[in-house]
């Protein structure tokens, strides 16, 4: 496979004007994935990284500082936060359908809420939990994404990613199953009801961690999943195939034709194939050779959430001339040492279990090339899990801020991480070297998020931010903010 291009890509142009538009004008309010976990993982196995130069080569500038000349530009900035909902177990979530004017937080217990003026209303709108395994204290389980269909305002289309107990086809000695599945509900309905569950997708889980949990629209219209590599930890064990790389054992990771875990998928949900309930996108990288037609791109550890960024143009990726207008972000939680956010690319391989963000794993050298000569490609963002400036545990993805709302941010991705005591970050994507310098965004003003950012979210009126004061799944501390200029 010859080296993927730098931008997600689809030569499949089967969007009709009616779809164009609402992904044009909806776009942003389609789930892209909100990140974090109560069940943010920390670093939960075999470690031994160490720092060597990686994949691509060339100088770097150092993370977590704001001083490198592109940094700079971020210096000055700040954000303030408004509260518009609490009372959530673990809100990990958070959706608005184009054109219905409605919101929704996911709580990972099981429950879809729906978010009024007055703030969360007490009777749930979706109700998923005796579908779910239990969910609590410490967990990385539950109901852990949901998109609305881009038409969901005349279609009622609804999909959801969550943890059942296992399902036929899960072996006795693994977790859980992974369910992707969509329900059709009434799109103004006060109270969606979960009946006619459509499953999609089915995936033995060998371990209760990584499970990833983003899924979203793409401006192509696609569907895209992300997936972890199983749990445990360092990729090897129980239900971790053999891959190329001999050093380390396992995993899942680096392979793309025993099972889907790992990776980022992307599917039509629009079609059906002569064997699954949906489509394959001609295009996939995969597709007519030696893999799994739902790979996207693979190497991943435990992609929590990601989105997408269709740039200051108002271009949706739907036709050939501005196919490449679109970013695809992932934030892909760490093990031990590192975290990182990937510019993804259709087909590209982001090195985990050889790499953990730009730095060896498990070895004290790592190639940057799979043996087919394919690269290992490297991470926009990386920060430490210790040390001055920016660090943490555990990303979680946010957003390349767009809508003009937040001053000295313009075009910057923020982010956070799950145990930074509530810290915003943002990376600068103008900047020349990778990985982007990072800064610290100060939340100004008197109110003051919680302590665990589990999640951001957009809509056409910003950017939001969920947050719990708890570590655990339990109690009532989940909230739902909105970004606004000091």
């Amino acid at each position: 496979m010859s080296p993927p291009p730098r931008r997600g890509q689809s030569s499949r142009r089967r969007v009709s004007l009616s779809r164009r538009r609402v992904l044009a004008a909806g776009f942003a309010t389609a789930l892209a994935g909100v990140a974090g976990c109560s069940s943010a993982p920390t670093g939960d196995g075999a470690g031994g990284t160490s720092a060597s130069d990686s994949a691509g080569g060339g100088e770097r500038t150092s993370s977590g500082s704001d001083d490198d000349g592109d940094g700079t530009a971020l210096a000055d900035a700040s954000v303030a936060v408004e509260p518009l909902a609490s009372g959530f177990v673990s809100p990990v979530d958070y959706f608005a359908p184009a054109d219905t004017g409605r919101r929704f937080v996911v709580d990972q217990p099981g429950v879809v809420y729906e978010v009024t003026a007055d703030g969360r209303r007490e009777a749930p709108y979706l109700d998923l939990r005796g579908r779910i395994v239990d969910v609590g204290g410490y967990s990385e389980q539950g109901l852990l994404g949901v998109a609305p269909h881009p038409e969901f305002a005349e279609n009622g289309r609804l999909f959801v990613r969550y943890s059942a107990p296992r399902r036929a086809g899960t072996p006795s000695n693994y977790s859980h199953t992974f369910v992707l599945s969509e329900f059709t509900v009434d799109p103004g309905a006060e109270t969606a009801t979960p009946d006619g569950e459509r499953t999609l997708l089915e995936l033995p889980q060998p371990q209760s961690n990584h499970n990833a949990g983003a899924l979203g629209f793409g401006p192509d219209g696609y569907l895209y999943v992300a997936t972890g590599d199983g749990g445990g930890g360092g990729d090897r064990g129980t239900g971790h195939v053999a891959d190329w790389y001999d050093p380390v054992a396992g995993g899942n990771g680096q392979d793309v034709t025993e099972n889907l875990l790992g990776s980022i998928l992307r599917i039509d949900v629009d079609a059906e194939g002569e064997d699954r309930p949906y489509g394959i996108p001609d295009d996939n990288p995969l597709v007519g050779s030696d893999g799994l037609d739902e790979q996207y791109a693979w190497g991943l550890r435990n992609p929590w959430r990601f989105s997408f960024d269709v740039g200051t143009d108002g271009s949706d990726g739907s036709d050939e001339s501005d196919a490449a207008d679109w970013d695809l972000y992932v934030a892909d939680v760490g093990q031990n040492e590192y975290e990182e956010v990937n510019l993804v690319e259709r087909g590209g391989n982001y090195g985990w279990n050889v790499r953990e963000a730009t730095h060896c794993f498990g070895a004290g050298d790592c190639p940057t090339t799979t043996p087919d000569g394919d690269p290992l490609v490297d991470p926009v963002v990386e920060y430490p899990h210790s040390g001055d400036g920016v660090s943490g545990i555990a990303v979680i993805g946010g957003y390349v801020v767009r809508d003009g709302s937040l001053r000295g941010l313009e075009g910057a991705y923020l982010f956070a991480d799950w145990r930074a005591e509530g810290r915003l970050f943002a990376a600068d994507p103008a900047s020349e070297t990778t990985p982007w310098p990072v800064a610290e965004i100060p939340v100004a003003g008197d109110t003051a998020p919680g302590s665990f950012v589990t999640a951001f979210g957009r809509d056409t009126e910003g950017l939001y931010l969920l947050t719990s004061d708890s570590q655990r799944v339990g109690g009532r501390t989940g909230e739902l903010f909105r970004l606004v200029a000091p």
